[in-house]
């Protein structure tokens, strides 16, 4: 087990590139067994969540090597069986994303519970359904076992919620399907749209692109391809926090602006102005965070939702950038009812945070915070206890960093470029 050990108070400040999207390369790594050709991915994150997904699909028999940083070869024509490692499955939730790959390809898909971040509960219903829908039987024990052993087939189907990973299940199948497809109220988020252009370059049509409507006009065979992955949109967006709250001037280089639409649209209602050049996004420095009010003067309200809406990922990044800000907000995250437990790590640090029930918490700032020692218990919790620390008086140490390393890329060794004073040491227990 590894630490973190940060000394608050330095502006974070210069130049930084933002690493593919995490979100985007898991389910574009599945979609590398739809093919016996190779596929070369670039610009992907070397990160502990791209690993195991990595390790997966060497399990199933697939060829993988990394050409040099960010880059990967991905050759699936030796994939020999469709029963997916229980123990490297328990690791990633993104392990379920290689059902649709493997059941439209062999036919049969054998998928343990996939693992994850203890955020709330994750259902997995919507795959199951639009797998139903596509021709295929599901059966439920120890391990869900998925059969179509006629091959799937084209269909019409509503999913009862806009599930990220259900609408990239349902891409993955119905691009090797012939025929077209309809999914109804799909996710429309830049990963789901980065998979989707994907698909394209290895011979599926798509119609609907960005939409929560898409038809995928599937064809029996997929074809290799090279494919460059999107810029994460939640680690610009963690960035740009990080430098509202330590005064810093940033420079995000080598963005997509319309996927920060919404982000760069939340975080000035917490007071942190942000600026467009060309595909740079630019934090002014020295702002002082003034959370604006709704008209009427009445407490203003940061919400989570399906996108184009504030995404999920980036709430914990909220509320630490609201301890830093003038005025109260309410932060309401619907989506996972164990995302705001977090908090009272924050609370520790010296943050004014009420938590009114499992889905809503009101921030009150700015508050002067102060180094504790804390633990990650998930990503972006753990984004938002670095992002606190280094704006906090005094040395923070935070544990379990594994968590932070599964969706951040050497993020120690990038913000020290920036002038941040943090450091990467063994995490020894203390004598009992």
């Amino acid at each position: 087990m590894q630490k973190f050990v940060i000394e608050g108070g330095v502006p974070l400040s210069g130049t930084i590139v933002p690493a593919g999207n995490k979100n985007g390369a898991l389910p574009i790594l599945a979609a590398c067994l739809l093919t016996e050709d190779e596929v070369i991915l670039r610009n992907v994150p070397r990160i502990r969540d791209v690993e195991a997904m990595t390790l997966l699909l060497e399990d199933l028999g697939a060829r993988v090597e990394w050409l040099g940083p960010g880059a990967v070869s991905v050759n699936a024509s030796g994939v020999d069986h469709h029963e997916v490692n229980r123990e490297l499955a328990e690791q990633i939730r993104a392990s379920f994303l290689l059902a649709g790959p493997l059941l439209a390809r062999f036919g049969r898909a054998v998928m343990p519970p996939p693992g994850g971040d203890v955020i709330g509960r994750r259902r997995l219903d919507p795959h199951l359904d639009a797998f139903r829908t596509l021709g295929a039987s599901v059966k439920h024990g120890c391990d869900i076992t998925l059969e179509a052993p006629l091959g799937l087939r084209p269909c019409d189907f509503l999913m009862d919620e806009p599930s990220v990973m259900a609408t990239e299940n349902a891409l993955l199948a119905a691009a090797l399907t012939r025929g077209p497809t309809v999914i109804r109220n799909a996710a429309s988020e830049p990963h789901v749209q980065d998979l989707a252009r994907m698909l394209e370059q290895m011979g599926a049509a798509i119609d609907g692109i960005g939409s929560n409507v898409m038809t995928v006009h599937g064809t029996a065979a997929l074809r290799g391809c090279t494919h460059t992955i999107a810029p994460d949109h939640i680690e610009i967006g963690s960035f740009m926090a990080l430098a509202g709250v330590t005064g810093g001037e940033l420079v995000v280089k080598d963005t997509r602006p319309e996927d920060l639409r919404m982000i760069r649209m939340v975080f000035d209602r917490l007071g942190l102005r942000s600026e467009l050049r060309g595909s740079e996004v630019i934090v002014p420095g020295n702002q002082k965070l003034v959370i604006r009010n709704d008209a009427g003067d009445y407490m203003p309200k940061v919400e989570d939702g399906p996108w184009p809406s504030f995404p999920a990922d980036l709430t914990s990044i909220a509320v630490a950038l609201a301890t830093q800000a003038e005025g109260s907000v309410i932060i309401h995250e619907k989506m996972f009812e164990n995302r705001l437990f977090f908090t009272d790590k924050l609370q520790l640090m010296g943050a004014a945070i009420t938590i009114c029930d499992p889905h809503r918490a009101i921030v009150v700032g700015p508050r002067r915070l102060r180094g504790q020692r804390v633990d990650s218990p998930d990503i972006r919790a753990g984004m938002a206890m670095l992002i606190a620390a280094l704006c906090a008086d005094g040395a923070t140490e935070i544990g379990n960093v594994s968590q932070i390393d599964r969706g951040y890329e050497r993020i120690d060794e990038r913000l020290r470029e920036l002038g941040a004073r943090i450091t990467r040491v063994d995490d020894v227990p203390a004598p009992v």
